[in-house]
C-alpha cells in the first residue's frame, strides 16, 4: 500500500461505521474485478472515478492496493470506534477542554475526526487567541495585500496537493480560495514569516481538516508562532537548529546510523528537511500525519523528533547497508513506506517506546548547543 493512502473524516460513530461498511463493500467489488470474478460488463467510468478518490480529496495511484486497505482499515474501524464513543463521554457535548493525565493518554491513542478541530484548537491555545481577538483573521484578510506577498502564495496555489480535486478551481467549494485567504492573512498578521514555502501545505491540511478558514489561520498561527518558532522565518533557524538537534539524538540512540551518515558525509538537511518543513505531509500516510499531530498540538515540537528517532530506529539495518550518499538518500525515503507506517495506531504506540526517553529539558539543552552552531556557520 502506498504512503498517498487516506482514510475518512468522521462525523459520528454511527457515520463511521455506515461508511467504512460501505466502502467495504466497493473494495470487495474492485478485488473481484482485479481477479475476474466480477460479471462481465465493464464498471462505468464514473464509477472508476470515484474509487480513485479518497475520502480527503486526494488520487489514488494506478497500483493502489485495495485488498490490503481494507484489511487494514477493517482493524483499525475497531480502534475509531472505541475511541469515539469513549471521547464523546469524556467530552459529554463540551465545548471546551483542561489539559490533564487522563486527556494526554486520550490525545496518544487518537482523536475522532469529529472532535480533532475542538481539541486542537483548546490544546493549542489557539481557541484562546480566537476568543480574544474575534474580528482580527477579517481585519488582516481585508487589510491591504502587499504585492510581493499575493505573488508568492498565488505562485504556490497550484502547486499545493495538486492530487487532490478539492484543491482544484473546477471544485466546489474550491479549497484554492480559503487556501489564499488563510495565507495572505497570516502573512499580514505574521510579517516577520509573511509566507514561506512548505506553509501551503500546512495550512491546506488544516482546512481539509477544520473546513474553517478562522480556525485553519489560528492553528497555523498556533505552529508557526509558538509550537515550531523560527521555522518558516526567513533565515530557518529553528528548522536548521531542530535538524541539528535530531543528528545528536540519532548518535545518542542509534549511533550506527550516525556513523552512516558521517561516513558517507549526509548531511541532516539533505534527508530531513521535508520531514520537519511540512510536518510529515506527503511523507507518512494522511491518518498517520493527522496521529502525529495531534500529538504535536497537544505536547508539542518533541514530537516531530520521536517520530524520526522511531523511523531511523526501527530502520537502522535498512540504513546500515548504504554505501554511498546516494544509498542513504534513497533509505531514508524507503523508510517512509510500508506496513509499519500505515498502521498507524501501532506506529504511534512506537513512537511513545521506542525512542526512549525525551525530555523538553534533553532538547532545550540540545537546541541552545545546536543554535550556537547555527548561528555560527550562518555569519
Amino acid at each position: 500500500m502506498k504512503q498517498t493512502d487516506r482514510c475518512w473524516d468522521h462525523s459520528s460513530v454511527v457515520g463511521d461505521i455506515f461508511f467504512f461498511f460501505f466502502f467495504f463493500f466497493t473494495m470487495e467489488t474492485a478485488v473481484k474485478s482485479s481477479n475476474g470474478t466480477r460479471s462481465s460488463g465493464k464498471r462505468s467510468a464514473a464509477k472508476d472515478r470515484a474509487d480513485r478518490i479518497d475520502p480527503y480529496g486526494f488520487e489514488r495511484s494506478d497500483d493502489f492496493d485495495y485488498e490490503s486497505y481494507e484489511e487494514l482499515m477493517s482493524e483499525y474501524l475497531v480502534v475509531l470506534t472505541r475511541r469515539s464513543i469513549k471521547w464523546s463521554r469524556l467530552l459529554k457535548g463540551k465545548g471546551r477542554v483542561q489539559k490533564n493525565v487522563k486527556l494526554k493518554r486520550y490525545v496518544r491513542k487518537g482523536i475522532p475526526n469529529e472532535h480533532r478541530a475542538l481539541i486542537w484548537m483548546a490544546a493549542s491555545g489557539a481557541q484562546e487567541q480566537l476568543e480574544r481577538k474575534p474580528e482580527h483573521y477579517q481585519a488582516m484578510l481585508q487589510s491591504r495585500h502587499d504585492a510581493k506577498l499575493v505573488e508568492a502564495i498565488r505562485t504556490d496555489l497550484n502547486r499545493t496537493f495538486p492530487d487532490n480535486v478539492l484543491f482544484r478551481k473546477t471544485s466546489d467549494p474550491c479549497l484554492q480560495k480559503a487556501l489564499c485567504n488563510v495565507l495572505l492573512a497570516y502573512g499580514h498578521h505574521n510579517p516577520a514569516v509573511g509566507y514561506c514555502q512548505g506553509m501551503n501545505f500546512v495550512a491546506g491540511y488544516l482546512l481539509i481538516v477544520t473546513k474553517d478558514e478562522e480556525k485553519a489561520f489560528w492553528l497555523l498561527d498556533a505552529l508557526v508562532g509558538r509550537i515550531l518558532p523560527d521555522y518558516y522565518s526567513p533565515a530557518m533557524t529553528g528548522l536548521k537548529m531542530d535538524q541539528e538537534v535530531l543528528g545528536e539524538l540519532v548518535k545518542l540512540k542509534v549511533p550506527a546510523v550516525w556513523q552512516v551518515m558521517m561516513e558517507h558525509n549526509v548531511m541532516w538537511t539533505l534527508v530531513v528537511s521535508r520531514w520537519f518543513i511540512c510536518l510529515y505531509i506527503d511523507v507518512l500516510p494522511v491518518e498517520t500525519v493527522l496521529r502525529i499531530w495531534d500529538c504535536l498540538f497537544y505536547e508539542g515540537s518533541k514530537i516531530l523528533f520521536r517520530v524520526a528517532l522511531t523511523l531511523i530506529h526501527h530502520n537502522q539495518a535498512l540504513i546500515e547497508q548504504a554505501r554511498s550518499l546516494p544509498d542513504v538518500c534513497q533509505a531514508f525515503k524507503q523508510i517512509t513506506k510500508g506496513p509499519f507506517v500505515e498502521d498507524c495506531h501501532a506506529f504511534m504506540q512506537k513512537i511513545f517506546t521506542e525512542p526512549g526517553s525525551l525530555s523538553m529539558a534533553a532538547l532545550t539543552k540540545l537546541r541552545a548547543a545546536c543554535r550556537g552552531r547555527v548561528a555560527a556557520e550562518e555569519s
